[in-house]
């Protein structure tokens, strides 16, 4: 996607022997006593002992999806947490694979990381619909993987675009609170032509309800109608695109995703998916 910023002049685009004279014990002849003593290893000296048996536990909870590992530490404390039956509230406890987790009451096992991105078409719910018929994203995934991911944050039913997947419990709840954003970038169009002035009042920033929306650019699509725009913004607030125009006048008849986190539809065609690269992967943890 290619855009004009008519407000900047920018253009959007959709990882170190003795004699027998006695000698005199005075400061610097006193004989040389011999360091019995085991010496320690240099500092940053790899450790040749065997490696612990086991993975530490809050980690092992971490890596089942059911929450982050600082979490984990919480509930392992509040004694949430059961090994083999037992409450187990000992932060360091380590886990050995014939022992069975509990989190809850519920039995917890360990997966793989996975990290799905989807570029979802329309007529698709994120979450569950009790509509007759009715079909969700997970539908679209269901080959992709065993391991029980989730979408990181929403698209409604007509939105199109991208959707990650993931059953990191960490990642899922930094990107879902993220300390600055995370950078999105739409291509949408209005029910009816938007002016340069209302686009310059949207830059300037358009308090909603539940605060104020940060927009870093939006500006008209090359060569369309003055009804498309691309827009980008850090929010995550819910529909958050849909109620700034509203609140303007205007309707988003299609809105579709096309950048999330750095993360972009090149080579991705609707309704596909793929997994994300390891970079892909460290970049996205660094937002």
């Amino acid at each position: 996607m290619s855009r004009n910023d008519n407000s900047s002049g920018k253009k959007f685009s959709g990882r170190q022997g003795g004699g027998p004279k006695k000698k005199s014990m005075a400061r610097g002849n006193a004989p040389v006593k011999k360091d019995t003593a085991p010496k320690s290893a240099p500092k940053g000296a790899a450790k040749t002992g065997p490696k612990p048996e086991g993975i530490r536990l809050n980690k092992y909870i971490s890596n089942s999806g059911a929450c982050s590992r600082r979490d984990a530490d919480i509930y392992i404390a509040a004694g949430n947490v059961t090994v083999n039956d037992k409450i187990v509230t000992e932060m360091g406890y380590r886990v050995k694979p014939t022992e069975e987790v509990k989190f809850d009451g519920r039995r917890v096992v360990p997966e793989m990381p996975e990290y799905i991105l989807l570029n979802k078409p329309k007529g698709f719910f994120t979450t569950g619909s009790l509509e007759k018929g009715s079909r969700t994203v997970m539908d679209l995934i269901a080959n992709a993987t065993r391991a029980k991911v989730v979408p990181v944050g929403k698209l409604d039913r007509q939105a199109t675009g991208l959707l990650l997947f993931t059953n990191d419990g960490a990642l899922e709840k930094q990107l879902g609170k993220p300390k600055n954003g995370i950078r999105q970038i739409y291509h949408l169009e209005l029910s009816k032509p938007i002016s340069f002035e209302e686009l310059k009042r949207i830059e300037d920033g358009v308090t909603l309800e539940d605060g104020k929306v940060k927009v870093q650019e939006v500006s008209y699509i090359d060569n369309r109608p003055k009804n498309e725009l691309g827009i980008e913004t850090n929010s995550i607030k819910p529909h958050v695109i849909q109620r700034l125009f509203k609140s303007l006048g205007f309707e988003v008849e299609k809105l579709d995703r096309v950048t999330f986190g750095g993360l972009t539809k090149k080579d991705l065609p609707r309704g596909n998916y793929r997994t994300l690269t390891k970079q892909e992967i460290i970049n996205i943890k660094m937002l």
